[in-house]
């Protein structure tokens, strides 16, 4: 707060005052006062306002500094009206109450949010566990029959099942430590299982694919596999029309291991690439024929955040795209692991 704008404020108390000290001054002059008392008068009344006036504005000063520090300091913002410090002045205890009532109309709002985003997910969840149901039995009728129509079907019912776990993992995207695991996880095995999975469209396009990951991390490997199959569903839509290729490895980044998803693809402009995590952000590439719908890096990006992982992009248009997942080593969970396997020894 400014002096300043201070005594704009105060103006019409300041012109008052101003008013009330001629009046007086021509009142003394008109009963024939003595100069020198009228000025003594006059001298100690701009005395005394003006030490109120500085006392005030210093005093208020002091006061909404103190609000602006715990507005800054409060995690919630709304909650302003019960943090406020205490006045003596009507008009501060009155703001407070309106603010303190604003306030309560914007918790129970937000209140009833949550409620209806929570409804909601649960109804996404239940409605993904049902739909698997019809799912798995339509794998199983097609695995039955061998022909071009059974793998065709195939291939659109995993196509659905992975649009299926993609609405399910967003729906828990928020609360990802109600559902994860934390343990020990090879690498290899879970690339594998996700390679297998997807076999049937790595077969259609005439992908190959290689792993190589013998290191092994502390993670949840079940959503490891799902960001995993999200960058290999990638390689396979942007992938070149001759010999495609994919590789999966890991490798050591100082104490940390990093886990490489590359291939010889379309790429990524480079104007691009710093977008690719955006939601709903598809690019020159997902504009095309590839039907994009800008979620699976966004969700990658965000598992990885609630994981502790790093995700990085690297890409250039017509030579591949690297996407890379850097996870922490722990000291106390690496020692802890090299001691258990040296006792089983």
């Amino acid at each position: 707060m400014k002096f300043a704008d201070y005594c704009k404020d105060r103006l019409l108390l300041l012109m008052l005052h101003g008013i009330c000290m001629m009046l007086l001054s021509a009142f003394l002059t008109a009963t024939a006062y003595p100069a020198g008392c009228c000025y003594i008068i006059l001298l100690t009344w701009l005395i005394l306002l003006t030490a109120w006036f500085l006392t005030e504005f210093f005093r208020r000063k002091r006061y909404f500094k103190q609000v602006q520090a715990i507005l800054e300091q409060a995690d919630q913002k709304y909650l302003l009206g019960e943090l406020m410090p205490a006045s003596f002045r009507l008009e501060d205890r009155l703001y407070r109450d309106i603010i303190r009532k604003s306030n309560k109309s914007v918790i129970e709002r937000i209140r009833s949010m949550e409620d209806a985003g929570q409804e909601y997910r649960e109804y996404i969840e239940s409605w993904v566990h049902e739909i698997k149901a019809p799912i798995a039995d339509i794998y199983l009728l097609c695995e039955k029959r061998k022909d071009d129509s059974a793998r065709r079907i195939l291939a659109e019912n995993r196509r659905t099942e992975r649009y299926v776990d993609m609405a399910l993992f967003y729906a828990r995207s928020d609360q990802v430590y109600k559902d994860y695991l934390i343990k020990e996880a090879t690498l290899q095995q879970t690339a594998e299982e996700v390679l297998q999975k997807n076999k049937y469209a790595l077969i259609e396009n005439r992908m190959r694919a290689s792993v190589h990951c013998p290191d092994t991390v502390y993670t949840d490997a079940k959503w490891i596999a799902f960001i995993l199959e999200q960058l290999i569903l990638n390689a396979v839509k942007y992938r070149r029309d001759t010999e495609p290729v994919l590789r999966i490895s890991t490798s050591r980044a100082g104490r940390n291991v990093l886990l490489a998803v590359e291939d010889n693809g379309c790429g990524i402009p480079q104007e691009e690439l710093p977008r690719i995590f955006d939601k709903g952000f598809t690019g020159t590439n997902g504009r095309g024929g590839a039907k994009a719908t800008g979620m699976g890096l966004y969700l990658c990006r965000k598992l990885c955040g609630k994981l502790g992982i790093q995700i990085r992009a690297e890409s250039a248009a017509g030579l591949g795209t690297r996407i890379s997942l850097e996870f922490p080593v722990s000291d106390y969970l690496s020692g802890f692991s090299l001691s258990t396997k040296s006792h089983k020894a």
